[in-house]
């Protein structure tokens, strides 16, 4: 006999929320970012030099590669018992209490290693307790922000994102490796406050049913049959972060191997500085924008197209100030793209009782992108043409990742 699966049809809340609680939800993604990526672009390339200089590329690869593996695994599992958890704190706000203190463990013990296979242990862990936040946090936006609201409440997502990864960047320069990981760890500490001492949770607007092996196993799969705009959705956005991670992850090494221009680690604080400065006005424009013409599949699409584009110039032109017009232009492009797509996909999810392992699936687009850019980014650099065929690669990725946002048709 097979088993009958109902599901609630997604109505969402009509409520405005308040600048109180965008400030909470902005500030812990602040400190989010700049505890997750600072030690991806500088920290853990630095430390790798300094443990094993000669492997330290594929090093790099295989940590995150490992990473991306557990996170395929754990965002949506995660978001099942996001969805099924009953505490004094709400079911969502003790899963950012719990990531935080993990993400803390994470950063500290990474400090403390000198061998990158337990470094690489070190970061899993870290990126554990990450996936417990986004698991928290994006269901966040789906339980309490209107659909008028959403690209305001994405772009409180990844409108801190170049900021943090530029104050980080600042915060960690002079600093020893465990100096380093202390002060990102204190960072995600006093940014995620607000919004743990702040925030209660909505009501469940449904019940998700209880949890079982099976019931976990089939959650996994979303059938792109009975739903192919959450398909073209998470093919979209994982095609985009991948292509952003290809011009991202690797820029410490392409300034330092390649353009070797002297002192690398403050040019990667001037591109930074040029990404942030595009990054942040085409979040919060693009959001804004997006929320008043109701438009959302143009945004992703021209965002996406405008990051092809500084891919392609890098592999067709690698200099310094090539570096700086796609930093200008991937920022662009990266900002508007992410505060319009979350807001997107807020719209196709398919259920009410399982939203935060639905976005727990959907975010592997955005986490996996990050885990596997430095594997796959390594393997371009070290054996398929270097860094012109990774540029490459990214500007034909992120252009096949803005073709399928034209594939959705429930949202304009």
């Amino acid at each position: 006999m097979t088993e009958q699966v109902t599901t609630t049809p997604w109505v969402g809340p009509d409520r405005p929320v308040s600048r109180g609680w965008t400030t909470r939800f902005t500030l812990v993604w602040f400190g989010i970012w700049m505890a997750w990526l600072v030690p991806i672009q500088l920290v853990l390339p630095d430390q790798l030099d300094r443990i094993d200089h000669a492997h330290r590329i594929s090093d790099f690869g295989w940590i995150n590669g490992g990473v991306g593996v557990v996170a395929i695994v754990t965002l949506p599992l995660f978001g099942a018992l996001c969805d099924r958890t009953s505490s004094r704190l709400g079911r969502r706000r003790v899963w950012v209490l719990g990531g935080v203190v993990v993400f803390v463990l994470g950063l500290l013990l990474s400090g403390l290693q000198t061998d990158w296979v337990a470094l690489g242990g070190c970061w899993v862990l870290a990126s554990l307790g990450n996936n417990a936040m986004a698991a928290g946090l994006t269901a966040v936006i789906a339980d309490e922000v209107p659909e008028s609201q959403r690209g305001m409440a994405s772009a409180a997502i990844y409108g801190p994102q170049a900021v943090g990864i530029l104050v980080g960047l600042l915060a960690v320069q002079g600093l020893g490796t465990m100096g380093r990981f202390v002060a990102l760890a204190l960072g995600l500490l006093v940014f995620s406050l607000p919004f743990l001492l702040g925030h209660r949770d909505a009501p469940p607007a449904a019940t998700a049913p209880p949890l079982s092996v099976r019931s976990v196993a089939r959650g996994m799969w979303i059938s792109p049959r009975d739903h192919p705009d959450f398909a073209w959705a998470f093919g979209g956005r994982l095609l985009v972060n991948l292509g952003n991670a290809f011009g991202t992850t690797e820029l410490l090494f392409f300034l330092r191997d390649d353009l070797k221009v002297p002192d690398p680690d403050s040019r990667l604080v001037q591109l930074t500085l040029v990404y942030l400065v595009f990054t942040v006005l085409a979040t919060y424009l693009g959001g804004i924008w997006s929320d008043r013409t109701g438009r959302r599949r143009v945004f992703v699409a021209v965002a996406s197209c405008l990051q092809a584009v500084a891919a392609l110039l890098l592999a067709a032109l690698p200099s310094w100030d090539t570096a700086m017009v796609g930093a200008a232009l991937l920022g662009a492009g990266y900002g508007a793209f992410m505060s319009v797509d979350q807001a997107l996909i807020t719209a196709v999810l398919p259920s009410a009782e399982d939203r935060a392992k639905d976005l727990g699936l959907m975010n592997i687009g955005s986490v996996l992108p990050q885990a596997l850019g430095p594997l796959l980014g390594g393997l371009f650099i070290t054996t398929l043409g270097g860094y012109p065929m990774l540029f490459g690669a990214a500007g034909v990725i992120t252009l096949a990742g803005a073709a399928m946002v034209y594939r959705i048709r429930s949202v304009r």
